[in-house]
């Protein structure tokens, strides 16, 4: 008997074929081969439709039975993550009316800032734990401005995830988690945000019906089975976006649970059990996977846009052809701090955790008869290192604990240059877990059925395989971090 997981992303759609006896994947496949395309009709938009999504999402499927020999009632449960704060619209034909505004999209930045101070920004940051910002309210709201047509033919709007639950199942949903991530849901009334919606104009009847995260949601109906291959009346049983699923497929559910990655960019998760907020709106507050009224979970969300993406351009610049593994094998020859070259990693746009502002990226001391690429090369881990620990910082000081960090066996933290400098100066044991977002969400689907009591049972099969621990000798380490905080500083207003 298995389950199937979906990951949802704005590059490709994975599904992972889960064996419910021993809770480890059994196949895995990402359709389309090659990178989904994203549209952008003007600078700085992002789209895609969502009949994309679902096109793929069949591919996948049928690959998965047809290529495991798999009888379509042994699929016992499904479960979905999805690229968080998109845009789906639907009419009262339940047809998509535009295409998706995705994550990525930024011309609602202006309409959400706005919504910030005229609600006010204690208001929001309180009830929310969010600025409006770019999130899935805002990006309703510009459509209402923008193209009035449309939004009058809107009858219900959703987040991707409930998107691809609604083709399987024919009804149309959606979760506390993910009205969270859409800045509307108000987490001292524990309601859909009044005060968001009222001040964008916008009726809540375009909200779907709201059911749990982790609980037998829908079924697959007649013509979801007939596009899939699924057995019709098999159970959705699980959504979240994607931030939320890979720290719940790490195991990261608890306070004082910390979940990361370092892919282009960079993602500390950190759970609490009570709503808090940063008063300079650096991080995001949602509900995490396991959130209730009764037990709050609250998953912190950090965001460091500049982390693979400076590793991946100095690899073009000095390194073509190289490996990751070369890399890091040139890296080793340089001492902590590189020699006391400092590099500044935030040049992949505004970052959040530096209240939204944009400084570029620098190499700060560069000495030309002195630094070669090996210090280059671990100046860079370094730095991108530093700014997670920058941001871990902030986490601190909301009174989060950093006692351990749990890692996909991917990305970044396959260096051990970058998972020391992290594990040092946070003083926290860094574990690398194997698993992936879509197996995770078939390990959740098989909580929300009650094939596994909880999370916990869900994800006792998971494989440690490799663990990081600080350095004993930290002074090096924090010597070049407090060198690096000093550029840092140069670059930001005092």
């Amino acid at each position: 008997m298995y389950l199937i997981g979906y990951d949802i992303g704005s590059s490709s759609i994975k599904a992972a074929l889960v064996e419910i006896r021993t809770g480890k994947a059994k196949a895995v496949v990402q359709q389309p081969a090659v990178e989904m395309v994203i549209d952008a009709p003007q600078l700085g938009w992002a789209e895609q439709h969502p009949d994309t999504w679902w096109r793929y999402v069949c591919q996948a499927t049928r690959q998965l039975l047809n290529e495991n020999d798999i009888i379509p009632s042994e699929i016992k449960g499904v479960g979905i993550s999805y690229q968080m704060h998109g845009l789906v619209m639907l009419n009262k034909a339940g047809k998509v009316i535009r295409p998706s505004i995705i994550w990525c999209d930024s011309r609602a930045v202006e309409i959400g800032q706005d919504a910030f101070e005229g609600i006010g920004e204690e208001t929001c940051l309180r009830e929310m734990l969010n600025s409006p910002g770019n999130f899935t309210a805002s990006k309703l709201a510009w459509v209402k401005r923008h193209e009035p047509e449309l939004y009058a033919e809107c009858e219900k709007i959703m987040l991707p995830g409930d998107y691809i639950a609604y083709k399987l199942s024919g009804e149309i949903q959606t979760t506390i988690t993910g009205l969270s991530e859409g800045v509307l849901w108000d987490f001292v009334s524990n309601t859909p945000a009044k005060s968001v919606l009222n001040y964008f104009g916008i009726d809540d009847r375009f909200l779907p019906s709201i059911v749990d995260s982790v609980s037998l949601q829908c079924t697959v109906s007649e013509l979801g089975a007939e596009q899939t291959g699924l057995a019709k009346g098999t159970p959705i049983s699980y959504r979240a976006g994607d931030q939320p699923n890979n720290a719940m497929s790490l195991n990261v559910l608890q306070p004082g649970e910390i979940a990361a990655t370092g892919g282009t960019s960079g993602v500390v998760y950190g759970v609490v059990d009570k709503a808090v907020y940063d008063a300079r709106s650096r991080v995001n507050g949602f509900a995490h996977v396991n959130h209730s009224v009764t037990e709050p979970r609250i998953g912190i969300l950090l965001c460091v846009n500049g982390a693979g993406i400076q590793y991946g351009w100095l690899r073009k610049m000095i390194g073509p052809g190289s490996s990751y593994n070369e890399l890091e094998l040139k890296a080793s020859r340089a001492t902590v701090g590189a020699d006391k070259l400092s590099v500044i990693s935030f040049g992949n746009g505004a970052e959040r955790m530096l209240e939204n502002r944009e400084i570029g990226a620098h190499f700060c001391n560069l000495q030309l008869n002195r630094h070669q690429d090996s210090h280059m090369i671990r100046a860079t881990l370094e730095g991108i290192a530093f700014a997670f620990i920058y941001g871990m910082e902030i986490l601190k000081s909301m009174g989060i604990e950093i006692r351990s960090i749990r890692v996909g066996n991917d990305n970044l933290f396959q260096s051990k240059i970058f998972s020391s400098t992290v594990a040092t100066l946070a003083g926290a044991e860094i574990k690398m877990i194997d698993t992936t977002g879509a197996i995770g969400a078939a390990l959740a689907a098989g909580v929300g059925i009650g094939i596994y009591e909880n999370f916990e049972m869900a994800m006792s099969n998971l494989s440690i395989v490799d663990e990081v621990f600080p350095d004993p000798d930290a002074s090096p380490y924090q010597v070049a971090y407090d060198q690096w905080k000093g550029y840092l500083d140069k670059f930001l207003p005092g």
